[in-house]
């Protein structure tokens, strides 16, 4: 493979995390192109167990060079908390190792602010957000409301920048949610404490892209959340604010002219969703408390319970025509094993009528799922690393899945494990 984008199939936390760490062994640049730290890749490697949001996955293999985009929303204050925690666990990071792009821009803390105002604003209509700023710092953004990283390199104009933003975003604060505006004086010390720790990391991310590519170097692009968290293409209003496609990753990278020769696209052995909105599959009471109980299932960035659910094949489906993927990474067949029978959603009824097709977002609310039943293999499988030695019955469950998206499975991740997987040829 030469250059590959790693994304998700469908409501995000399918596992791309492990998949990037256990695939930069190929690889000698990892790019994160879209999102913010509103979401967590967990990796657990020989260095440790790992929670990652902003940084990317590639940062816990030595000599990979990872890089924050342009399309990301950079919260310096974040950034900084998870360098030092993945610091305290002997990984070192320099400029040599992660490159923050000029271009990118700053999610400032009013973001989280009016995130969080919004929610309770909303009350029983909520999104779901994290509180992380996301939203808030995405409408910015395309406002051209935004203080670019490279800024930090002129401190003067970003003071000025900074404090016509300020007068602008607490008329918002004050009027509109009567919070509390942010002073002169606060904002200095956010650029103090924050921004400027983070500017030996900041340079034209895109030259150096550029450059790579032209001396033959791999490419990584990491997506972050899922195809049905896609701001165009997703369960609308209940998505992420930025493009989730492996389409968007050249935009957001930093390096537009890239080519992407290979979209994997990863998909758990069951679904999962977390925050709001649709959710055709979603198991309830027991049944679903078995499973995320057996999954772990528990959000990385807020601990909160994930919603689990069979498999969706029409998802599924849909999530591979929306990442255009050439192969799918499958992960946590493992978690399955306690199963008797699996249940599978095979297609959906909407309006009295069966489908195979992933409806309008609005009409997500009235389908129905079919559910269909597979035999369990009941038995252990995480320590199995071939093809040919998992149950008959755990091979029939990936075969399955994989006739019905129409997309080889080529990964059968067994574990969580960085060598917990096995690799079909």
């Amino acid at each position: 493979m030469a250059n590959c984008a790693v994304v998700g199939i469908n409501w995000g936390d399918e596992g791309k995390g492990r998949m990037v760490d256990l695939l930069t062994e190929q690889y000698d640049i990892v790019v994160r192109y879209q999102g913010g730290g509103n979401a967590g890749h967990t990796v657990i490697n020989d260095k440790g167990k790992f929670a990652l949001h902003l940084l990317p996955s590639g940062i816990l293999r030595d000599g990979v060079v990872n890089i924050l985009g342009n399309g990301v929303a950079l919260d310096p204050e974040n950034l900084l908390k998870e360098i030092e925690q993945v610091e305290e666990k002997g990984i070192k990071i320099t400029p040599e190792n992660l490159k923050i792009s000029d271009r990118a821009s700053l999610l400032m803390p009013w973001h989280r602010d009016l995130d969080e105002l919004e929610e309770q604003r909303l009350a029983d209509k909520k999104f779901g957000s994290t509180k992380q700023g996301i939203a808030p710092f995405y409408s910015d953004k395309f406002q051209k409301k935004t203080v670019l990283a490279g800024e930090i390199n002129y401190p003067d104009e970003m003071k000025q920048h900074l404090k016509d933003l300020a007068e602008w975003k607490n008329l918002t604060l004050t009027k509109v949610y009567g919070a509390d505006g942010y002073t002169e004086e606060k904002l200095d010390k956010w650029v103090s404490d924050f921004c400027m720790k983070i500017k030996p990391f900041i340079c034209d991310t895109g030259k150096f892209l550029k450059n790579a590519q032209q001396s033959g170097k791999k490419i990584m692009f990491e997506a972050q959340l899922g195809s049905l968290r896609d701001l165009d293409y997703g369960i609308h209003p209940f998505t992420t604010s930025s493009n989730t496609s492996a389409a968007y990753a050249p935009i957001g990278s930093g390096f537009p002219g890239a080519k992407i020769d290979e979209v994997i696209g990863v998909v758990k052995a069951y679904s999962t969703c977390v925050g709001e909105g649709p959710f055709v599959c979603e198991m309830f009471g027991e049944e679903a408390d078995k499973l995320r109980e057996a999954g772990g299932e528990y959000g990385a960035k807020t601990g909160r319970p994930r919603r689990v659910g069979a498999l969706d094949i029409v998802a599924t489906r849909y999530g591979v025509e929306v990442q255009a993927a050439t192969q799918i990474a499958l992960t946590k067949l493992d978690v399955l094993s306690y199963m008797e029978k699996i249940p599978v959603c095979t297609h959906y009824v909407l309006n009295g009528e069966q489908t195979d097709d992933f409806p309008f977002p609005t009409a997500l609310n009235d389908s129905k799922p079919v559910i269909e039943y597979f035999d369990g293999w009941n038995c252990d499988i995480s320590d199995i690393k071939e093809w040919d030695k998992l149950p008959e019955n755990a091979r029939k469950y990936v075969e399955f899945i994989e006739k019905q998206i129409d997309c080889p499975i080529t990964y059968v991740s067994v574990g969580a494990e960085r060598d917990s997987i096995i690799i079909r040829k």
